[in-house]
């Protein structure tokens, strides 16, 4: 763990290209961000972290497991950014659950006249 870094805190993604950083993401809502800047940046960089699973791997270290399923065997980083940008809008959520998110239990309540 960096010496500056608080405690508890996951460290985050680091995109490189040749041994320089050249993006980060702390959560998925950044790495959204920064897959979508580095496709137009350095395309090569993503497709290497993806093919080799590093983003994978991370986002299971910081408990995305769900969205690592999805991006597994994902190599290009136009569908990797579609993959993400589904997942944090819900809808690679629901699908992965087979159900309804977010809509609580199903039970109804008959109502009590006073």
């Amino acid at each position: 763990m960096p010496p500056n870094q608080p405690i508890g805190e996951k460290e985050p993604f680091y995109f490189k290209s040749f041994n320089n950083v050249i993006g980060i993401a702390h959560n998925v809502t950044e790495l959204e961000a920064e897959l979508a800047r580095l496709i137009n940046v350095d395309k090569e960089a993503v497709k290497y972290h993806l093919r080799e699973g590093h983003i994978v791997q991370w986002l299971r270290y910081i408990g995305e497991g769900e969205l690592a399923e999805r991006l597994t065997n994902v190599t290009e980083p136009e569908q990797a950014l579609q993959v993400v940008r589904d997942y944090l809008s819900g809808k690679g959520r629901n699908e992965m659950r087979g159900g309804r998110r977010g809509q609580g239990s199903r039970r109804r309540y008959r109502q009590v006249k006073p």
